[in-house]
């Protein structure tokens, strides 16, 4: 396969290897050792399998999802409760975690060049500023071609910054196989296996994937490649997830000091491996900041423009406006130190309910007549339903975590 035919799934991986995920990878490390390894491998087979569905729905229909809601939905009821769930899981839900994207890939900028203010204009850290002008700069070139490699440069920058860190890590082998094929649940483990699936299978991604997949490839006898480029991307993104909470397995677990962020593990590697770990730390911070900075903004786009009938052109205006405010509102949240915790709490709660309402949505798509013979096979629907059961246990954590 070549490197010209890669593109979408380097999104999605780009997209959920984001500060969040190596918070909470981090954090799964220093707290369970390798125990919770299998909770990662879980969840990209899940995300495969979600995904796959996605860039089906988009190649074989030359559509994204939104654009499937709309046509399929006819009841303006259940088109109503679909839009508004959208709405609020995917665009206000990104517009406040962007401020999470820009804040880790500034953390990463600062352990490598150190703080970098603006005092004129009143900013005592600019560099969000700096990285939301970056993937502005990205967004706004209208290149798909240009976003796909800039994203696919990204991926492969975590991948060595990541698993560099790994490696100078020296982990314990056996215990890491174990960890990875024989499921444990440690005492106090539960929410951390939700977390660990849930930044990984993400609602906005089947949007993100399933849109830019319709744009790549638009004939169903290019459905190989498209799922080629799935099945390559995805696991490496899993891949850096599995070394991130490798790392911390290895640097903390059983220690006495402990994390509290991915800064904190970046800035304690160091005594511990020497100054290049700490370095390739903070490399893959910003790689995964400014990774996430830049495909949240286009997921949100992509979602937005489907449901309410617009422009899905990444020159348009409409387009470019939805990722321009999000971004927007990334960057002031970012440069502020502010905490949106109601609004937080809402977009987690709209997530909780729309992952299993997407998966149940794309699993219907897949089965619908006008696909022909690329709708879901015996071995798909029971795939499917599995990943279902799995999304609704997510939704009830989400919705638990949101409301007590």
């Amino acid at each position: 396969m070549k490197l010209s035919q890669f593109g979408p799934g380097a999104l999605v991986a780009a997209a959920f290897i984001g500060p969040g995920t190596v918070v909470t990878a981090s954090l799964a490390g220093a707290n369970f050792g390798y125990a919770l390894l299998w909770a990662l491998l879980f969840s990209v087979l899940a995300c495969l399998i979600l995904q796959e569905m996605a860039l089906r729905v988009g190649v074989i229909t030359q559509k994204g999802l939104g654009e499937n809601i709309r046509e399929n939905l006819t009841h303006p009821a259940s088109r109503g409760f679909f839009i508004a769930l959208v709405f609020a899981a995917v665009v206000v839900g990104n517009s406040v975690y962007q401020g999470g994207n820009l804040s880790g890939a500034s953390l990463g900028l600062a352990g490598l060049l150190g703080d970098f203010s603006l005092t004129s204009l009143g900013l005592e850290n600019a560099w969000p500023v700096a990285v939301g002008a970056v993937a502005f700069a990205v967004l706004w070139s209208g290149s798909a071609r240009l976003i796909e490699k800039a994203l696919i440069g990204l991926v492969l920058l975590m991948s060595l910054a990541f698993i560099g860190t790994f490696v100078l890590t020296q982990p314990d082998v056996m215990g890491l196989l174990k960890g990875l094929f024989i499921p444990s649940m440690p005492s106090g483990a539960t929410l951390t296996v939700v977390a660990l699936i849930g930044t990984t299978v993400v609602p906005y991604n089947l949007f993100l994937h399933a849109s830019s997949a319709a744009k790549k490839w638009q004939t169903a006898s290019q459905l190989k490649q498209a799922q080629q480029d799935s099945l390559l991307s995805i696991p490496l993104g899993g891949l850096i997830s599995m070394a991130v909470l490798a790392t911390a397995a290895s640097a903390f677990f059983g220690r006495e000091s402990t994390i509290d962020s991915a800064a904190d593990l970046a800035q304690s590697l160091e005594p511990l491996f020497g100054v290049g770990a700490q370095y390739l730390m903070a490399i893959g911070l910003f790689a995964a900041g400014i990774s996430s900075a830049t495909t949240a903004p286009l997921a949100s786009a992509y979602a937005l423009s489907g449901i309410m009938g617009w422009s899905g052109h990444l020159k348009s205006r409409s387009f470019r406006a939805t990722w321009s405010i999000i971004l927007l509102i990334g960057i002031v949240i970012s440069s502020a130190g502010i905490k949106p915790v109601s609004v937080i709490w809402l977009a987690q709660v709209a997530n909780g309910i729309l992952l299993p309402v997407m998966a149940g949505f794309i699993w219907w798509l897949c089965n619908k007549p006008h696909l022909g013979s690329y709708r879901n096979n015996t071995r798909q629907n029971l795939l499917a339903g599995v990943i279902m059961l799995v999304s609704l246990l997510l939704s009830g954590k989400s919705l638990m975590a949101a409301f007590f």
